[in-house]
């Protein structure tokens, strides 16, 4: 499905069906976890200094957040009779150093590692673009034609509310560990506004329903330094609290692939936070294929132990002559391989 949101949006809409419909929500699930293992490698790369909880605390809200929109789209998918396919479309449609999975910006590429300035601006907040662009203070991006995240979702609630059948609401999954429940029909716009309203903001307002900024604007927060306030007359500025940015490990981008020759002291804990990982995309797929709250409850333990396992990655110093540490490299394993 490499390039299946480009294809998904040529589609005119007087001929998208359910068929349409299946096929872009699976592709968006794959674009919502493709989000994941670069925020969260960056958090766990942050050491300490004057900024450091507040910062990975942010950054922690919006992996949060991403985890949440999954989950919805997981619903969705269900309610109209589809199947999610979370180690499936991982394992084909996301890959590091590469693109996001479907062909929205095409001209990025995304990549694992410690959490940088460049980090933030090239990528974080380039995955979080708003649709029609940011609010006139915020950080261009460069030109091009593609379809952004926000015009996606549009598409998809456009089909939505096409439809008269009720969404099925006995396969949706209810959770309060990932903030999720039963869709109705009627119920649809306001949760795909929700995703994009937390995800880029709207056209007039960097903060979400819940008062906090946009991912776009957390990321440019830690970018810029200081948070974003609304300012006297109108309009917005960062010249809120200071956000000093923190210490961090120096986790060198992390190759396609992985490190098929890492030191024998590391190859057995990539191994191990690989196999945790590849276990816990297992567990939500049965969760949401199977209707499986159990499964959903041993996914959350598992997602608790990814990060003392990445940790012990980013200890190791890369060979001699190489500048930085290790990291994890979020590769799903078939079982056969697991530790």
């Amino acid at each position: 499905m490499g390039n299946a949101i480009v294809e998904m949006m040529a589609v005119q809409p007087a001929h998208r069906d359910d068929a349409w419909l299946k096929k872009s929500l699976q592709a968006a699930i794959e674009l919502e976890l493709a989000t994941l293992p670069p925020y969260l490698c960056a958090k766990w790369s942050i050491k300490g200094g004057p900024g450091a909880q507040d910062i990975s605390d942010l950054i922690d809200t919006v992996v949060q957040e991403e985890m949440t929109h999954l989950g919805l789209v997981c619903n969705l998918l269900k309610g109209i009779g589809g199947t999610p396919k979370i180690a499936e479309g991982y394992r084909d449609n996301v890959h590091y150093p590469g693109p996001l999975p479907g062909g929205v910006r095409p001209r990025l590429t995304v990549f694992l590692s410690g959490l940088t300035k460049p980090l933030l601006h090239d990528v974080f907040m380039q995955i979080e673009f708003p649709e029609g662009g940011p609010i006139p203070f915020a950080l261009t991006a460069g030109g091009g034609t593609f379809p952004t995240i926000g015009a996606f979702y549009d598409a998809i609630e456009a089909e939505f509310k096409r439809r008269t059948q009720e969404l099925d609401q006995t396969k949706q999954i209810t959770s309060a560990a990932v903030h999720v429940a039963p869709i109705k029909l009627a119920k649809v716009s306001d949760t795909i506004d929700l995703i994009k309203s937390q995800g880029e903001g709207t056209s007039d307002n960097p903060f979400d329903s819940g008062g906090d900024p946009a991912h776009f604007y957390r990321f440019a927060e830690i970018y810029v330094g200081a948070k974003l306030k609304p300012v006297p007359g109108g309009g917005f500025a960062f010249n809120g609290d200071p956000l000093p940015f923190p210490d961090t490990q120096t986790v060198a981008p992390i190759p396609r692939g992985g490190f098929p020759n890492a030191a024998t002291d590391v190859a057995p804990l990539i191994a191990a936070f690989n196999s945790i990982f590849s276990n816990l995309l297992d567990k939500l797929d049965q969760t949401w294929q199977n209707t499986d709250l159990n499964a959903l409850k041993d996914a959350v333990t598992l997602m608790f132990q990814l990060e003392p396992a990445a940790k012990a990655i980013m200890q190791k110093p890369l060979p001699h002559r190489v500048d930085g540490f290790y990291g994890p490299d979020f590769r799903y394993l078939p079982p056969g391989q697991r530790v």
